[in-house]
Formats: C-alpha cells, structure tokens, sequence
C-alpha cells in the first residue's frame, strides 16, 4: 500500500477538547495494587509520575465506539485510513505535583499529523499535546505520539526488535498478565480490543497474544525509577516502544543512573530492547 493522502486529514490539526477533573484517591489505590505495591497516595501526596492517565478521561458512548474498542475516528482525533493505532511514545515535562483531591483542567490539542514510510509499509503519526493545569498553575506538559499503520499479512515476518543491554545498576522484573491487563484496561477507560479480546487480537490483528498496552510498560519504568531514586523529584521523562510485548511473557525493565537522571529500556524474555526511555530530576 502506498502512503495515504493526509492532506484531508490536516483539517483536524488545532483541533482541541478540554476536561476538568478531581484527582480521586481511588483510581491510584487500584494502580498501587494492581502493581503490587502498598503504599497508596493519600489525600494532598503528589500522583505519582504518568499516572494522570487514569484520570479526565473521555467517556465515548457505546454509538461511537469503532470496531477496534476505541472511539470511532472522526471525531477528536482524524480518521486515519490505516487499520492499526498503537501509542508510540511520548515526551512529558512536569513543572509542578498534581496532588491527591486537587481540581485539574486538562487542555488537548492535535499539533501535527505527518507520513512516513516504514519497514512494513505506511506510517501516520498523529501528535497530541496534553495539557494539565491547577489551582497553582501548569504542573504537566505531555506530548502523545500515536501512530496507525496497515493490518500486516498473515504470513508477514516478526520484526525483531534490536538486541538490549542485559546488565544495569537498577532492574525489575515484571509479568504483565491478563488480569494486569484487564485491570489496567478499566482504570484507564482504555476499550481497545487487543488488551483483552483473544479472538479479534489473533483474527482481526494478527497478533500472537494480547498486547501489553505501551503506557503500562511505561509506567514500569518510572515504577523502577520510584523505587531506585524515593528522593528524587521528575522533571522530564521521554520513551520510545520499539516492539509489542504480549501478555504472560516476563520482561525486565532496567535503568542506569547518571549525573542528571537515568537511562531506561524494557526487555523482553528473548533479550529485544522493546521499548527505551529517558528520565532526567528536577536540580536540588
């Protein structure tokens, strides 16, 4: 397939939605224990980092909801006519906490659409940037990188993701499961069918498992990160997901501290770098 014409597609470019939200403890206990953890954010304590995506979510109707799980193209965001959506990476600067119980106003814009072509065919990449204010200001800068890209063919070979470092001064292990999934699914409002539908992952998508989604791993790098560094305050974090990574398969996340943060990537259980990170602290 040759690349799409986007120029129809340019219309949605300054497109903009707005959400007000409270930023309940509920949400963050649930994600505490889904990760395992026990020490749930209470009322006034900074979210931890990336975990505003489970909140000021979109409600989409069952009427508008497309094929995939996800909201029908059209509407926020363009109608791409490639069947795949994957979030790609993303780039986030905090300026501020988004505290436990605050009142947030979250400010969305679509800044770009551009074409490439792949190695395994056509590319569009749709770039969203998110904007999250309270009382004392803007605390979070986000910008989403989403890419679509054609079904491949049955018989298509796996790209093989590039080969990862297997030793760094931090690490954890991970196995992102179907309840890990599922949970993780809801917190996020996220109805995309290949986190949770055998059946269409395999048929439809052409996937041999369920996909891990791209914010969770994500979020076990900064989990590592939290763990490693308790005392250390987020100013950036950026990441890349290079490969799909399929639920009941372990993977490693690692991270390697320098003098302005940290070196990230995720393994999976065959060695691939599936996806690499960047997360540079706040001075003092």
């Amino acid at each position: 397939m040759s690349l799409p014409d986007i120029t129809p597609l340019k219309a949605w470019i300054g497109r903009e939605a707005a959400s007000e939200f409270m930023i309940d403890p509920w949400p963050a206990a649930a994600l505490t224990a889904a990760l395992d953890r026990n020490d749930p954010p209470g009322p006034g304590a900074p979210l931890p980092p990336f975990w505003h995506h489970l909140y000021g979510l979109p409600v989409v109707r069952a009427a508008a909801t497309g094929p995939d799980g996800h909201a029908a193209r059209g509407g926020f965001l363009p109608p791409v006519p490639l069947e795949r959506r994957m979030w790609a990476g993303g780039r986030l600067s905090w300026t501020g906490p988004l505290p436990v119980g605050a009142q947030v106003t979250r400010r969305s814009a679509v800044r770009s659409i551009t074409a490439k072509e792949g190695r395994q065919g056509p590319l569009v990449f749709v770039l969203v940037e998110h904007r999250f204010e309270t009382a004392q200001g803007l605390a979070l800068v986000e910008e989403h990188d989403i890419v679509y890209r054609e079904a491949p063919a049955p018989d298509a070979p796996q790209v093989e993701p590039p080969r990862a470092p297997e030793r760094a001064a931090w690490q954890q292990v991970w196995l992102p499961d179907e309840v890990m999934l599922f949970r993780y699914s809801a917190l996020t409002y996220n109805g995309h069918r290949i986190h949770y539908d055998e059946r269409y992952v395999r048929e439809v998508e052409g996937y041999p498992g369920l996909v891990v989604h791209g914010p969770l791993l994500a979020t076990f790098l900064l989990d590592l990160v939290r763990r490693a560094r308790p005392d250390a305050t987020l100013a950036r974090f950026e990441f890349r997901a290079l490969a799909p990574v399929f639920a009941g398969r372990e993977v490693i996340a690692y991270g390697t501290p320098d003098a302005r943060g940290a070196e990230l990537w995720i393994a999976d259980e065959k060695g691939g770098m599936v996806m690499r990170g960047r997360a540079d602290f706040a001075a003092g």
